[in-house]
């Protein structure tokens, strides 16, 4: 793949590169996107009904088994050469911040480090009384939710329609933004906010903005697009920009 010299030449003199990445580079490795149609016994059913507070109090064990469903999804994917070259784009810059909107933890699971999730995970659960994050728990077989020591339901530990991102990780997320040489906006919509604000932070403090995406309308003005899909393009990107000491 070409790449613009500027691009190549401001990843080579970084200092500080952020990524932040969304639903295409997971899209990648198989999983379907949160907004495509559902199949099996959920395409009943919109995402948008089932992530929800109030889903979860109407009819809790609907919304566990569903991301059940989808944690066996995730289970079953495995990281991309994109996920992959970000770990090694991270061992070639003096600091890297991935930061994303997935929760399927592929990063972590391709080699990345301190990932600020800004949506949660799915692979953890927290008790829906309290908040307590809670890793392992066993599976009732009445298909409702497991039950927290304190008695409450447990509830996925992501960000559900109607709540507010927490504080901690997206104030990381807009402090590496408005600090970074180079953003990577990789498979992501820049739609949904408050994550859409993170590249025009970086872009109002300097910094050069890359959207990686097949789409070309999701460069927005003074953002380099990148058309192509993240598997293809970040491992060829880290090629171009060479080892550390070149």
């Amino acid at each position: 793949m070409d790449f613009s010299r500027t691009l190549i030449d401001r990843l080579r003199s970084a200092e500080h590169v952020v990524a932040l990445t969304g639903a295409g580079i997971s899209a990648e490795s198989g999983l379907p996107t949160f907004r495509q149609p559902q199949t099996g016994l959920w395409a009943q059913y919109r995402p948008e009904d089932l992530a929800t507070p109030q889903a979860f109090a109407r009819d809790p064990g609907l919304v566990w088994r569903w991301y059940r469903w989808r944690r066996e999804l995730v289970a079953a994917a495995e990281p991309n050469a994109g996920h992959r070259a970000l770990v090694d784009l991270a061992a070639r810059v003096p600091r890297f911040t991935l930061v994303t909107q997935n929760v399927d933890g592929l990063h972590a699971r391709a080699g990345s480090r301190d990932v600020i999730e800004l949506h949660g995970s799915i692979l953890r659960s927290k008790c829906s009384a309290d908040g307590r994050l809670v890793d392992v728990w066993e599976e009732p077989d009445d298909g409702l939710p497991p039950r927290c020591a304190c008695g409450a339901w447990l509830r996925p530990d992501v960000v559900w329609f109607g709540e507010a991102l927490p504080a901690g990780p997206l104030e990381a997320a807009a402090g590496a933004a408005a600090s970074c040489d180079v953003l990577l906006a990789i498979g992501t919509s820049g739609v949904v906010y408050p994550a859409a604000s993170l590249a025009p932070l970086a872009m109002a403090n300097g910094a050069h903005v890359v959207v990686v995406n097949p789409d070309p309308a999701a460069a927005g003005v003074g953002m380099e697009a990148v058309v192509a899909p993240a598997a293809v393009a970040l491992p060829a990107l880290v090629a171009a920009i060479g080892s550390a000491d070149q």
